[in-house]
């Protein structure tokens, strides 16, 4: 599918909805902690791109911070890393707030109109999905298996799904499979 500028900001809304119906995916650009907006789709020369849909508000997300600031750390030369805030209640000032709080050095966007949440359906805060470079989805769902179900937590991961799926799309290999799905908070908002 070709790519066109921010058709929010170019064109108007009808043109937008008339480009969808003919195959042409207006870039979504989000705004960020940092004043900037990114597209959060879109790789760069990095491999593909992760995205961790998140929450201050959900427990369960706090129980991963960990391990997203080392997947961060560990693949960040290769990949594109987003923390995403899809609630619509979250502001920026929230946003900064628990990134400063968890020591989070990943760029954070929020999609206050759940426009990436819905495109990518997400539901479950922490959730990890990760795009190729053509925007295609090769992994989502959980990151570990530290939660096997929502109120059933292990004492440690013994599995780690994000980081298997990581290796095979750097190495040109198929991601494993089942792909598990997320265990926390459902996203506000979402049906």
């Amino acid at each position: 599918m070709r790519r066109l500028p921010n058709c929010n900001k170019a064109m108007k809304h009808l043109l937008c909805a008339m480009l969808l119906l003919i195959g042409i995916a207006p870039a979504l650009e989000l705004p960020a902690t940092d004043g900037k907006t990114y597209e959060p789709t879109t790789a760069g020369d990095k491999k593909a791109v992760v995205l961790f849909f998140v929450s201050p508000f959900c427990s369960t997300t706090k129980s991963f911070v960990k391990e997203i600031k080392q997947i961060a750390a560990d693949y960040g030369d290769r990949v594109v890393v987003y923390l995403i805030h899809s609630d619509p209640e979250i502001t920026t000032e929230i946003a900064l707030e628990h990134a400063i709080l968890s020591e989070v050095k990943t760029t954070v966007l929020l999609d206050k109109e759940q426009a990436l949440a819905k495109q990518l359906k997400a539901k479950i805060t922490p959730e990890a999905i990760v795009l190729s470079t053509k925007a295609e989805t090769l992994y989502q769902g959980r990151i570990n298996d530290l939660y096997l179900g929502p109120t059933k937590r292990q004492r440690a991961a013994t599995t780690k799904d994000l980081r298997n799926a990581l290796d095979a799309i750097l190495s040109a290999k198929p991601v494993p499979s089942p792909q598990h799905e997320a265990q926390g908070c459902k996203i506000s908002g979402l049906n």
